[in-house]
């Protein structure tokens, strides 16, 4: 029986005050924020600052709880999937950005800007969250 998948992600300021956005092949090409699926017997918190080390090479500070979502065969993801999405912000003190396969392009962007990009609208989401409880 298939059953919904959790997984994490963050919306990440860097210390100039800049957020990273990543283009992924599993959002068909829309941009979002680094993240990935929960392992058995990792906390959500390890589960979001190992997908990081893991997708980007940034360790994370300051995370904290934004806000759950709900992918349900979203059309914008790659291939159909029921999603809990548990979305946090974070800072970090790096900077370079060391992607792995699944990322295809990154940019740090102030984040007023994001909005610009073709985020995903799960990400959108967070982004406007952010932006509604202001720049950290």
């Amino acid at each position: 029986m298939n059953r919904p998948l959790v997984c994490v992600g963050a919306l990440v300021w860097g210390k100039d005050g800049r957020v990273l956005l990543v283009q992924t092949t599993k959002w068909r090409g829309l941009w979002g924020v680094p993240g990935g699926k929960v392992e058995w017997g990792e906390t959500l918190l390890e589960a979001v600052q190992r997908e990081f080390l893991e997708e980007v090479g940034l360790r994370l500070e300051d995370v904290q709880y934004a806000q759950t979502q709900e992918a349900v065969l979203s059309e914008e993801f790659h291939a159909p999937a029921h999603m809990l999405l548990v979305d946090f912000l974070a800072t970090t003190e790096d900077h370079v950005v060391t992607p792995n396969e699944e990322i295809a392009a990154w940019v740090w962007v102030h984040l007023h800007e994001a909005l610009e990009y073709p985020l995903n609208s799960f990400t959108r989401s967070l982004v406007e969250l952010a932006l509604r409880q202001g720049e950290r």
